[in-house]
């Protein structure tokens, strides 16, 4: 039994014997040597073998020193793009954040509310398109308004779209600068040419407002040089009238008895008009400077029945009489004798002189076209309208680029007039196929950019081709009401202002062409 009061001390474990530490090498010096001088060797064959390799490197990248300055310069340069596209961002996205849609300062209650406007009102009949629509509201006027603005616009114009961001001044340049370096050709060409599509052109007071014919109208034409307007028609009277677009007012008219006025024209210098009848061989000359008017009743070497159809020669002092079963009869105002006479297979319907005078264009009836030279008398080229079974009118450019013939199909062919000229197969360079009755009437304007083309045979069968791209402007004739009605002449003043149209009401419809500056 174990004795309580002894106290056990703890048991000591058994120490193990101590391990001996190693001692250091010795530091030898001419061993270090040594082995330094080895190592030195070693790298010294390792960059001998490697020189190639540390060439190539520093041609690339340079030297050690300069590749350290290169890599913090371009992460300077990083960085300080990093921020300039950042603060660029945040300048743009300000702007964005800052357009809202614009509320209006001011509204009207009464305008919400749903109130019927009567559309039989004569200011609204233009906006009804059924008897249906006697009554419209508001909202619905102000959207048919809108959509009939766009549709004579052309489209909504840019100022009125709210949603169009307004560019900068340096924008529009820079814009400008990449459009011109796209386009290659002539930068020096005039900026004032005629436009396509929308000809932009103000309805003006009827030309002959002052003085309205009582029977259908023939003619009408405007004076070469005087901003003067001349009317002719079957109520066997011949009128001028002052174009000022506001009141047009009448300068003098003459009346001749028993002759109804098929057709009227000025001379090549303006002083004199001619004038003739359906089925008289008897024709007028009215000198405007004394107020004179000259029967002529009879012309020596003419052997025709009647002097219905005429033109005037470009150089002036003669007439080109179309008479009967082909013939053609230069006529000299002087002397009224007929000098020469010349004759195409068929019945002529129109003639064209060339823009010098030298060559005439003559149409016949079964869509042949003649080629004549004026000092010679000789026919020097014929070709056939392309597509064309009967003729009904031709007309020339003044500038001597087109040539038009009209068809009794309503087809208008526009050739190049040089290839009428040398070819006896041209192609024409458009078909302007927008009428649908015989195109009875072709003029150029002066600039030769507009061809009008016209047919007596309907209303309204009116319609003004772009010559330079060859397509018709839209928004001719300029409304759902009648203005034109038939038309029988048409004209352009001289430097293409203003044009007028001779109608079967004894109206002459004037129009400004805004393109324009000048009468």
């Amino acid at each position: 039994m174990e004795d309580v009061n002894v106290l056990k001390l703890p048991v000591t474990e058994e120490r193990q014997p101590a391990k001996k530490r190693t001692r250091p090498p010795k530091f030898d010096p001419k061993e270090e040597d040594q082995e330094r001088q080895t190592n030195v060797k070693r790298l010294a064959g390792l960059g001998e073998t490697d020189a190639s390799v540390k060439l190539l490197e520093e041609l690339l990248f340079g030297a050690e020193d300069e590749l350290v300055d290169r890599l913090v310069e371009q992460e300077e340069q990083t960085g300080a793009s990093l921020v300039e596209d950042g603060s660029c961002d945040s300048e743009d996205q300000e702007p964005q954040d800052q357009v809202q849609t614009r509320e209006p300062v001011w509204v009207d209650e009464d305008d919400e509310l749903e109130e019927e406007v009567d559309m039989k009102h004569r200011y609204r009949r233009d906006l009804v398109r059924g008897e249906a629509e006697s009554t419209m509201t508001n909202q619905r006027l102000q959207e048919r308004m809108r959509q009939q603005f766009q549709k004579a616009m052309g489209g909504a114009p840019s100022w009125a779209d709210a949603n169009v961001k307004k560019k900068n001044a340096d924008e529009e340049e820079d814009e400008e600068d990449e459009e011109l370096l796209r386009r290659t050709g002539n930068f020096v060409a005039s900026s004032d040419r005629l436009p396509s599509g929308v000809l932009r052109m103000k309805k003006c007071l009827h030309a002959n407002s002052s003085r309205p014919s009582e029977d259908r109208l023939t003619t009408v034409q405007f004076h070469p040089s005087a901003q003067v307007v001349m009317t002719a028609g079957l109520d066997q009277s011949v009128s001028l009238f002052q174009v000022d677009g506001k009141t047009n007012p009448k300068i003098q008219s003459i009346h001749l008895e028993r002759f109804p006025v098929h057709r009227a024209q000025f001379s090549r210098d303006g002083d004199t008009v001619i004038a003739t009848s359906l089925k008289n061989k008897m024709f007028y000359l009215y000198d405007m400077m004394e107020g004179r008017v000259t029967p002529v009743h009879t012309v020596r070497g003419l052997n025709e029945a009647r002097v219905k159809e005429f033109s005037v020669c470009p150089e002036g002092g003669a007439l080109l009489l179309t008479g009967t079963n082909g013939y053609l009869h230069l006529l000299t105002l002087k002397t009224k004798e007929v000098v020469r006479s010349m004759k195409i297979n068929g019945d002529v319907i129109g003639v064209a002189f060339s823009h010098d005078g030298s060559k005439v264009f003559v149409n016949s009836e079964d869509g042949e076209v003649y080629v004549w030279d004026m000092r010679s008398s000789r026919c020097v080229n014929r070709f056939t309208d392309d597509g064309c079974v009967k003729g009904t009118s031709i007309a020339s450019s003044p500038n001597g680029q087109y040539l038009a013939c009209g068809s009794q199909s309503g087809v208008v062919n526009v050739y190049s007039q040089e290839a009428c000229l040398n070819s006896a197969n041209p192609k024409p360079l458009k078909a302007v196929m927008n009428l649908l009755t015989s195109a009875t009437s072709l003029t150029f304007n002066r600039s030769s950019e507009i061809l009008a083309i016209a047919s007596r045979a309907e209303d309204e069968a009116v319609r003004l081709v772009h010559l330079p791209s060859l397509t018709v402007f839209s928004n001719f004739p300029v409304s759902k009401r009648k203005i034109v009605y038939r038309a029988s002449c048409l004209d352009f003043s001289p430097h293409s202002g203003f044009f007028s149209l001779a109608n079967n009401k004894g109206h002459a419809p004037l129009f400004r062409l805004l393109h324009y500056k000048d009468f």
